[in-house]
């Protein structure tokens, strides 16, 4: 078994050093860990915590946000970025409180089909708001188990089934340690065990690393390429989205020709806004985020 292998280090480690972040204290509701997880993907802590805050401020219940149009979620949303995020977290307060009384589910499968939830915020809320025994695979777990177990610098560019193997079989029996396992291996990987930079001689795995042992053997794989942002279509449909955002009303199609100089990828953009459900075009030739 690798539970008392690894399992009392970490634990024993993220005690110490866990962030203080509020979608961990224990008067976290389910919906707020459920925002906090949609909020995270593919952004940092630091730009989500003052979206998080008023998110929950204003819809502190999913009932509260389910009253208000999709558009008012959008806006809100703000310079998070892949604002579908922002629609889906609207569609699962509907869809909690039209077949699940206003109360988030704590069932793996039930959390699955609300919309825009995945494997990985499916098992992560079912862990982190319901203690539930799940193993939870994001970028930073699967970094430290590709490391410690299985000796490489980092995992594959897709998550694999063995993978998925691997974590499960580092879960600790108990659910409600099995699911501080799971945030605390998390907070390994974004604190030491990170991409570029591993603190190795702060890791409580140090002696246990494969990688380590092995002389920390240099990633063999596919070229690992940066996203780029800075004239991109998302840089454009961000700028065209923020125009509607600030705007009190509907908005004139000049006024997002004023942000972006490229017509054609302008015009592309704001299509794919439209396709997405973010933009709604209005009858009189105007342009307003969906009501």
């Amino acid at each position: 078994m690798h539970e008392p292998r690894y399992a009392e280090p970490v634990l024993t480690w993220y005690a110490e050093h866990a962030r203080d972040l509020p979608w961990r204290r224990p008067d976290a509701s389910p919906w707020a860990v459920l925002v906090s997880e949609i909020m995270l993907q593919q952004t940092p802590v630091v730009r989500v915590l003052p979206a998080y805050e008023a998110w929950l401020t204003r819809w502190p219940t999913p009932a509260d946000l389910a009253k208000e149009p999709p558009g008012e979620a959008v806006r809100a949303w703000g310079r998070l970025g892949y604002p579908r995020r922002a629609l889906n977290l609207h569609a699962s307060a509907r869809a909690i409180t039209e077949r699940h009384d206003g109360v988030v589910p704590a069932d793996y499968d039930e959390l699955r089909a609300l919309p825009g939830v995945g494997a990985y915020t499916a098992a992560a809320v079912a862990s982190f708001a319901y203690r539930r025994r799940h193993a939870v695979l994001d970028t930073n777990v699967r970094r430290v188990l590709a490391r410690v177990v299985t000796g490489v610098e980092y995992p594959p560019k897709t998550q694999t089934t063995a993978e998925v193997r691997v974590a499960e079989s580092l879960l600790p029996e108990d659910p409600p340690v099995a699911a501080r396992w799971s945030v605390a291996i998390m907070e390994l990987g974004a604190l030491v065990c990170t991409a570029r930079s591993p603190r190795c001689a702060d890791c409580p795995l140090v002696a246990e690393c494969e990688w380590r042992l092995a002389g920390k053997p240099p990633y063999d794989g596919p070229p690992r390429r940066g996203q780029t942002y800075a004239g991109t279509d998302r840089q454009c449909r961000g700028r065209l989205l923020e125009v509607l955002r600030h705007a009190d009303g509907p908005v004139e199609k000049a006024a997002l020709d004023d942000v972006w100089a490229d017509a054609l990828q302008r015009e592309r953009s704001l299509a794919a806004l439209i396709e997405d459900g973010l933009v709604d075009p209005l009858d009189d030739g105007r342009y307003a985020l969906p009501g």
